[in-house]
């Protein structure tokens, strides 16, 4: 059991006076936006911290912003501003979509960090993570973000201020299915997001088959330049065993993840080449 006497906790008005004191307190500093992960490593003992800097009381990180195509979205969002946006459910369903399927509502009203069900919908739209420093800011690919399940590429005097999400050119049609035990607080089982391009470009993404979330390059180049018909979906579900490693715990065997990401993969490319052409099934619909 933790409690305040364990840190010392700050909560800073603005994000310079964060960035300065994250400078100062490098790893002996942890960062609390939503609180969720934080909390539970420091209960667990997997973290230790001689300070604890809350964002919460930054205003600023709790904007969601459109500016020349680029959505902007704070550290502080949590998903349920996400599905209260008008904005982001019009210009970008796959990211609503994907709110819609995550947790319960106590886990959605908690900021979120990019990882574990998040992710795929965040790879397919080329998203940027938009950190700070002592050294300036800076934006960082996601795909380039994590290092192991536990870490990413964040230096111990940064901070993560939000991510950046660029409307794509083409038209797009686009789905997001996760794959869970039960309705509520569970993280999926397997996930995947799905992006059809008006030009034929496809855009796939795995999460929870492997040890960090994965671009399906493979599946992507075999599709590309082409018009879905079921047997070239055919030949893409053959490719999932070359693009996941999944492994066996106590959500879900190894094999188990492999079958059911063959099954969305299919089913979530026939809804996504669907909403391109303005039909297909309302996104939010659940299809696995």
């Amino acid at each position: 059991m933790i409690s305040a006497s364990d840190f010392n906790y700050l909560k800073p008005e603005n994000l310079n006076e964060a960035v300065k004191i994250k400078g100062e307190k490098g790893a002996a500093a942890i960062v609390l936006a939503g609180g969720g992960e934080i909390i539970n490593r420091l209960r667990s003992g997997e973290a230790t911290a001689e300070t604890v800097i809350d964002l919460k009381g930054i205003g600023e990180l709790g904007e969601i912003a459109i500016d020349k195509d680029i959505l902007n979205i704070g550290a502080l969002v949590t998903f349920s501003d996400i599905l209260d946006s008008e904005t982001i459910r019009n210009q970008f369903p796959l990211l609503w979509e994907t709110a819609a399927a995550i947790g319960s509502v106590s886990v959605r009203n908690r900021a979120g960090e990019p990882y574990r069900d998040s992710a795929p919908a965040l790879l397919v739209y080329d998203a940027m993570v938009m950190i700070q420093g002592p050294g300036g800011k800076n934006e960082i690919s996601l795909s380039d973000w994590f290092i192991d399940p536990k870490k990413c590429v964040l230096a111990d005097d940064q901070i993560v201020t939000g991510i950046k999400i660029p409307r794509p050119a083409e038209e797009y049609g686009a789905c997001y299915l996760k794959l869970k035990r039960y309705d509520g607080q569970d993280f999926g089982q397997a996930s995947v997001a799905i992006m059809a391009l008006a030009d034929k470009q496809y855009r796939i993404a795995f999460g929870s088959v492997g040890p960090l979330p994965i671009r399906a390059e493979k599946i992507e180049a075999l599709l590309a330049g082409k018009d879905l018909d079921e047997k070239l979906i055919q030949e893409a579900v053959k490719l999932v065993p070359e693009e996941i490693s999944p492994q066996t715990d106590i959500r879900a065997t190894a094999e188990y993840r492999e079958h059911m990401s063959g099954v969305m993969l299919k089913r979530g490319l026939r809804a996504a080449a669907a909403r391109l052409t303005k039909g297909g099934p309302d996104y939010g619909t659940r299809l696995i």
